[in-house]
């Protein structure tokens, strides 16, 4: 009677151990995806709103950026890392897998945290930078990068000035003669043509309430928001992937040293 139950029950582990198996590959599949999500969110950021970033005297929203690529290209390692130490059933391979997930969640909520910190003083900040940055580096020597963001911020946003358009009445650049009598850069016009920064009337340039520092306010703060969720998701499937491994690690016999 004994060696019948015996058997049953090893029967039993082994169709437990390979559902395990399955489901933490079908788990490393989709993480393996989720890291290539979270490298393209930190990618677009440093790639497509690069311009913004110059704008910005604190490098938070930067390094959360980074933090975001350096954690997707973990995963995506993990990932294979992952399905091989799933279909060995290498007691070993899954420790470190293990820990990888957890260094990557500890990334992701190191993100999160510097998001969330920046998210709170992202308004003071740019009170305090962004209109000094607008005026006194506008156009100035070495300053390109300044420059490009400037003129692509007031033209995306359809905006003028940080606060508004008398902002550029004390730019350096604007008491120059390399101004050319402009009152505001050519970017705060509705339709830009060379020179039509001459005329500061609402019917030629953007007049928006609050100014550029409200609109790129409002973006960054959406784009925080972004990152965070999917920092948040990813570890939130992270969880379930650490206890599928815990669960698989269990199941599997103790390797002989």
């Amino acid at each position: 009677m004994g060696a019948p139950a015996t058997a049953y029950d090893e029967k039993k582990e082994t169709c437990g151990t390979v559902c395990l198996k399955y489901l933490l590959f079908t788990f490393n599949f989709l993480f393996w995806l989720a890291g290539g999500v979270v490298m393209a969110v930190g990618i677009w950021t440093l790639v497509e709103k690069s311009d913004y970033i110059s704008l910005l005297s604190s490098a938070t929203y930067a390094a959360s950026a980074y933090i975001l690529i350096l954690a997707g290209a973990i995963v995506m390692v993990t990932g294979v890392l992952g399905c091989c130490a799933t279909f060995k059933e290498q007691r070993r391979l899954l420790r470190v897998y293990f820990v990888l997930l957890l260094c990557i969640f500890l990334l992701e909520i190191l993100a999160g945290v510097l998001a969330y910190i920046y998210y709170q003083q992202l308004n003071e900040e740019l009170k305090q930078n962004l209109r000094e940055t607008m005026v006194q580096k506008y156009r100035q020597p070495e300053q390109e990068h300044v420059t490009k963001a400037v003129d692509k911020l007031q033209h995306e946003f359809k905006c003028c000035g940080s606060n508004s358009s008398s902002d550029w009445g004390e730019s350096v650049w604007i008491r120059t003669s390399e101004a050319d009598g402009r009152l505001v850069p050519d970017s705060c016009c509705k339709t830009q043509t060379l020179n039509c920064g001459r005329r500061d009337h609402p019917s030629n340039i953007y007049k928006v309430e609050g100014g550029c520092i409200t609109k790129l306010e409002n973006f960054i703060l959406d784009h925080l928001k972004i990152i965070g969720a999917v920092g948040v998701g990813i570890a939130c499937v992270q969880i379930v992937g650490m206890v599928f491994t815990c669960c698989l690690y269990r199941s599997l016999k103790a390797e002989p040293y």
